[in-house]
């Protein structure tokens, strides 16, 4: 008998090969039933009129995003069409008169739009197009994703950015990542990569600039800002991290990702029941609750360079394992960005160092030595600072006028 060996890290490819491929029949199969289900019924010719830009936004936290592209569209005269599948999202509180705002529901009655619009050009931050419910009009011609976050995509759910025809990087290490990923999947259409900068941070620091002077607290507020999944805080932690923080004394927030009260549902009602006392923040714009907070403690969360990049503070970073089996991260190879810079950041924290927190919380509020690496960081992948708004739309508004065939 012939003794057959793999070694461990292209054991973990394979397997993360063979999960991506079930994933991809299985979203397939769904999303013939949806065609079957909803593509069926007769259009009317409002279903069938061209727009030349179109917004698509899962969900009203990404307002902050979008605002101020729509604030340039504004500025600029020029009509764009918002799609948004929360009724109450804060677009509607907008006076636009370029930017036309309109709820198309939620789950697939809001894909099922999608997917058969009839645009020039679609921007958005959900990643899985192609891949899940959203699929690619063959009416549309053109797909642009926005990064919420600035980091190098890594984190991304698998093949998240592979069927979008153009991505707004934030900076040089989301461009590096991006190629790297066409490079293992030659079959998948090269993207144009465009640094535009964040928009979510140049939005953040406009608000802050604008605030004026912070007021001090008169304890210390620590903000719990996890991700969510199996790897993230309050996953992995729960009661445990929790329960030390309490003990400190000081003003203890939790701020959960708004996709764990969708895949993690039982997980917050246990712990949203068990703590009372302690404050769950759900406000659809996290300026606020950053800037009143003295530190953060948070995972791989985007939230970690919204608060020490913008904010100039150093924030704490639970140490959770990361599993990088369901993310584009497990087929590079390459070390995770992010990981890499949150030493820059802040100061990491560790299981059996929960009964220690309340010191190094004090420590780390009290940190000046973090300065540089806050700089660092804004240098490799913060590009642009304030003017990425104003690119975006320079952008997309140049490459409307190539697909109309007016600019070569």
């Amino acid at each position: 008998m012939i003794a057959l060996y793999i070694d461990p890290g292209t054991g973990s490819m394979l397997f993360s090969l063979f999960i991506g491929l079930a994933a991809t029949l299985s979203f397939g199969l769904r999303a013939l039933v949806l065609k079957l289900k909803f593509g069926s019924g007769k259009k009317s010719d409002e279903d069938d009129k061209n727009i030349d830009y179109v917004i698509f936004s899962d969900s009203k936290r990404y307002f902050n995003i979008f605002d101020p592209i729509c604030k340039e569209f504004e500025k600029r005269g020029i009509d764009i069409t918002y799609y948004t599948m929360s009724s109450d999202d804060p677009i509607f509180q907008e006076k636009y008169k370029h930017v036309h705002p309109e709820f198309i529901g939620s789950g697939n009655k809001a894909f099922s739009k999608m997917n058969f619009l009839h645009a020039d050009i679609v921007l958005s931050t959900t990643p899985g197009l192609d891949v899940y419910q959203w699929k690619r009009s063959r009416y549309v011609k053109f797909y642009i994703h926005v990064p919420h976050a600035v980091d190098d995509l890594s984190t991304y759910r698998m093949f998240g950015l592979d069927h979008y025809d153009a991505i707004l990087t934030t900076g040089p290490c989301q461009v590096d990542f991006v190629k790297r990923i066409e490079e293992m999947r030659p079959a998948i259409k090269k993207k144009e990569l465009v640094t535009v900068g964040s928009i979510q941070l140049d939005n953040l620091k406009d608000k802050l600039d604008k605030a004026g002077e912070r007021k001090e607290n008169e304890r210390p507020v620590v903000l719990v800002a996890p991700s969510w999944g199996k790897s993230a805080i309050l996953s992995r932690y729960g009661e445990k991290i929790l329960d030390a923080l309490k003990k400190t004394g000081y003003e203890i927030i939790v701020r959960p990702h708004p996709q764990s009260f969708e895949s993690e549902r039982e997980l917050m009602d246990t712990l949203m029941s068990k703590y009372p006392d302690i404050e769950w923040n759900r406000d659809n714009d996290n300026f606020a609750i950053l800037n009143k907070a003295d530190i953060i403690i948070s995972d791989f969360s985007g939230v970690n360079y919204d608060y020490s990049l913008v904010f100039d503070r150093p924030i704490i970073y639970a140490d959770t394992s990361f599993d990088p089996a369901p993310y584009d991260a497990a087929w590079t190879g390459m070390p995770i960005w992010s990981f890499k810079v949150l030493p820059l950041l802040g100061n990491p924290l560790k299981e059996d160092e929960f009964d220690d927190i309340k010191r190094i919380i004090d420590e780390t509020i009290k940190s000046t030595n973090l300065e540089k690496g806050r700089e660092s960081v804004r240098n490799q992948n913060w590009s642009n600072i304030g003017k990425s708004a104003e690119l975006a739309s320079d952008y997309i508004i140049k490459k409307h006028s190539e697909l109309k065939g007016e600019t070569k």
